[in-house]
Parts: structure tokens; sequence; C-alpha cells
């Protein structure tokens, strides 16, 4: 059965969040896809992935680059997944799948300091419940670790 995650994000912007949460899916041995709703935010994910630290690299790239099939981590704003993910990452309200069957685990991570993308959360939560979907609910505590809450 697929995990759903729902990452309530309040105390770190995305850019920051995101690096951990792939060196995490990497560590499993898992390949994933981060779709976003616009290609500016893929931009500046990749731009992210690329800085976000001198000791540590991702291997990733962009769905539309050339080899992007050998990669175990896809930025994107469309439907394609070059590389077979085992994870789906939605970042910037993308559109919740239809079938989730073939992720290990999907995992939707939204802004709490921005009252539509709490309001598309809310929606998709009401979606997967909806559904039948078991899904948990993460929020950041004051010290940055991820806390279940639902």
């Amino acid at each position: 059965m697929t995990d759903i995650l729902f990452y309530h994000l309040e105390r770190q912007p995305l850019e920051k969040v995101i690096p951990a949460l792939l060196e995490k899916t990497l560590e499993r041995g898992w390949r994933a896809v981060v779709r976003a709703k616009s290609a500016d935010k893929v931009q500046l994910l990749d731009e992210a992935l690329w800085s976000y630290s001198e000791e540590s690299f991702l291997p990733h790239a962009v769905a539309s680059e050339p080899y992007a099939e050998i990669e175990p981590i896809i930025l994107t704003a469309t439907q394609d997944e070059p590389n077979r993910p085992d994870i789906l990452f939605l970042v910037e309200g993308a559109e919740f799948p239809e079938k989730v069957e073939s992720y290990q685990r999907v995992v939707l991570l939204f802004d709490g300091n921005d009252d539509v993308a709490l309001s598309e959360a809310r929606k998709a939560w009401k979606e997967v419940r909806n559904r039948g979907l078991e899904s948990t609910y993460w929020q950041q505590s004051e010290s940055g670790r991820w806390e279940k809450k639902a």
C-alpha cells in the first residue's frame, strides 16, 4: 500500500527542507520525482539542489534534459516521470495523482504561511480520505523536527 504523507512547512521554506527528504529517499535506494506547478519553481529547486551544501551532492535532472531517465531524482512541472520513481513529491500545489499504486510513497509539501497553499492541502487531504486512502500529517516543531500530528 502506498504511504501518503502531508508535510506542513512552517519554519523553513521548501528549498531548505526538500534536500534532506531527498537524501533520505536516496538512502532507501528509491528514485524520486519532485513535481511542481511551474517551470519557475522547477528552476528554483534545481538551483537549490546544486547549492544547498558544499559537502553534499544530490544527483538530479530536470525531466526535459537528455538522459534524465538515469537520474535518481527528477524535477518536473509536467506528468513526465522518466526515471520510474518510487516516491512522488508534490510541491507548489501540484495536482494529486489519480493513481498512487505505482509509488511507495506520495508526499505533499505545503507552505503553512500561505493561505492558498493551506486551502489546496486541505482539499487534497479530503480527497485522499474520500478515496479511502490512508495518510499521515506531519508538522514542523519549534526545533524544525517533524512531528506526526494525524
